[in-house]
């Protein structure tokens, strides 16, 4: 069956992609990066989804991943300018323009191995190109081919990121789950 990428703009879809098995749970909804620390830290339990449907009067927050009718996948995606990867210390800014990030992706297990973060990678990409975005940037670990514990996966690797024709411009002082983060991009 094939992968279809489109905008996020359903709550239900992202919660099924990052929300909480119980709704009183604290989990990230992928607003760490999203979000100032401190507004991040503030955010508990029921708290986080209400932000999330906050955020989604204002337009999608990243791609989804279809696999028929169910939702399979997920990567966030903004503008560099609209996370905190505009202030990150660790994450250089190689130039002034305004990039998007794409900064996670995740699988639903039982569909891992499947290729689609190759799909929502390449979602990403048009989706941000769709906005007007010049370029889009992620920021995978570089793990030459070692295993990524899957829990640490979200940031995607170097090699996933070559094959959706981004390059390597800058490395980072960011290290995840010992591996070194790269700054990789894509001129759109």
């Amino acid at each position: 069956m094939a992968i279809e990428v489109r905008p996020a703009t359903s709550f239900e879809d992202i919660r099924t992609m990052v929300g909480p098995k119980r709704p009183d749970a604290n989990v990230c909804w992928c607003l760490s990066y999203r979000l100032s620390s401190k507004e991040n830290r503030s955010l508990v339990r029921e708290a986080r989804a209400e932000k999330v449907k906050e955020l989604l009067e204002r337009g999608p927050l990243g791609v989804l991943a279809y696999k028929g009718d169910e939702v399979v996948g997920w990567a966030a995606v903004a503008p560099r300018a609209e996370t905190s990867f505009a202030r990150n210390r660790r994450i250089p800014h190689v130039d002034d323009l305004p990039v998007w990030s794409v900064w996670c992706m995740r699988v639903r297990p039982g569909h891992r191995g499947e290729g689609i973060s190759h799909h929502l990678l390449r979602g990403a990409v048009e989706f941000a190109r769709s906005q007007g975005a010049p370029a889009i940037e992620g920021y995978p670990v570089d793990n030459r081919g070692a295993k990524v514990d899957l829990t640490m996966a979200y940031v995607g690797t170097r090699s996933t990121f070559e094959k959706a024709g981004f390059e390597k411009v800058a490395d980072t002082d960011s290290v995840l789950n010992g591996f070194p983060r790269v700054l990789m991009r894509r001129a759109l």
